[in-house]
C-alpha cells in the first residue's frame, strides 16, 4: 500500500492543494492519506475529489476579515474566524462535498496533538461532524487557536508532536509513501522566539505543549532525516516548493503562484507517482 503524506503550514499549504489537484486531473488516487494542520485540511477537498476548491477559498476569502483578523479573537479565541472557515464556507459558500466524501473508501486520517500528554493522536476522518472538529484541532496552533475539545479532551495542531507522520503511515502498513512538503529543500527548522514566547504562556496549563514548543525544531528536523532516507531507499518520492513560501502570505497573486508551482509539480510527476504506487 502506498500513502499520502502531506505537512502542514498554515497558508503554505497551497502548494500542498496544487499537487493533489494535479493528482486529480491525473486519475491518481491513495488508499491511504494522512497529515496535519493545512496539509489534512486540503488534503479532504483532494478526498472528496474538488479540484480548484483550496485555491477557490483563498481567491475569495484570504483577506476577508471573517476568515483571518484580530477581530476574531472576540468570539472565537482564535485569529480564525472558525465558524466562518470551518462551517459557513464548506456548507454553504464553497460547498464540501460531503456525500463523495464519505464514498471513499480508503482511510484519512487527521493528526492533532493531545493536550494533556502531548502525544500524537490519529483522528478518522469519516468520524469527523460536519463542524470539522477534527480540522479545527489540527490545525489549532497555540497562540492562533484555542485548544479544541474533542470527546472532553483539549486538543492542538497536530505539527507539534509529529509534523511529517510518515512513521504512522508506515505502522498502518503501508510500504512505499508519496511526502508533500511545504518548506523548500535544505530547509532546517530553528527554535524560533514565539516557541519560546508561546511556550512560557501556555506552561501553566498545559506543561507538555510547553516542552512541544521548545523541541519542535528538532522533532521536525528529525523527521525530514527520516524521510530523506526513505527516498534513498525508493520507499518515498518527496514533494518540495522551489523556493521558501509565507506561511501567513496574503498576497493572492503569490498564493496562486505557489498553487501552480504545485499544479505543475504534480503534472510533471504523475507518471513517476503512478509507477510508484502499489
Amino acid at each position: 500500500m502506498t500513502g499520502l503524506v502531506l505537512e502542514g503550514g498554515t497558508f503554505r499549504g497551497i502548494y500542498s492543494a496544487g499537487i493533489m489537484d494535479a493528482f486529480l486531473e491525473e486519475g491518481i488516487e491513495f488508499p491511504y492519506v494522512v497529515g496535519v494542520s493545512a496539509g489534512i485540511s486540503n488534503g479532504v477537498s483532494y478526498v472528496s475529489k474538488q479540484f480548484g476548491r483550496n485555491i477557490e477559498i483563498m481567491d475569495k476569502y484570504r483577506n476577508d476579515k471573517r476568515y483571518i483578523g484580530t477581530g476574531n479573537y472576540k468570539k472565537h479565541k482564535s485569529l480564525f474566524g472558525l465558524d466562518f472557515v470551518y462551517g459557513e464556507i464548506p456548507q454553504q459558500l464553497i460547498p464540501f462535498d460531503y456525500e463523495t466524501f464519505r464514498q471513499y473508501n480508503g482511510k484519512c486520517l487527521v493528526g492533532v496533538t493531545n493536550a494533556l500528554t502531548g502525544k500524537p493522536e490519529y483522528l478518522d476522518a469519516m468520524d469527523d461532524n460536519e463542524d470539522f472538529n477534527f480540522l479545527r484541532a489540527s490545525c489549532a496552533i497555540p497562540g492562533y487557536f484555542p485548544a479544541i475539545m474533542i470527546n472532553d479532551t483539549p486538543y492542538f495542531d497536530g505539527g507539534l508532536a509529529s509534523p511529517i507522520c510518515v512513521k504512522q503511515a508506515l505502522k498502518d502498513g503501508c510500504s512505499k509513501v508519496v511526502i508533500i512538503l511545504t518548506q523548500p529543500e535544505g530547509f532546517v527548522k530553528k527554535c524560533g522566539k514565539g516557541n519560546v514566547v508561546m511556550s512560557q504562556l501556555i506552561k501553566k496549563k498545559y506543561p507538555q505543549i510547553e516542552m512541544l514548543l521548545l523541541a519542535r525544531h528538532k522533532i521536525y528536523n528529525k523527521q525530514i532525516e527520516f524521510c530523506n532516507e526513505l527516498e534513498r531507499r525508493g520507499k518515498a518520492i518527496i514533494f518540495r516548493p522551489e523556493y521558501k513560501l509565507d506561511s501567513f502570505e496574503s498576497n493572492n497573486k503569490v498564493l496562486r503562484e505557489s498553487w501552480q508551482m504545485g499544479y505543475d509539480m504534480g503534472k510533471a510527476r504523475a507518471e513517476e507517482v503512478r509507477n510508484f504506487i502499489i
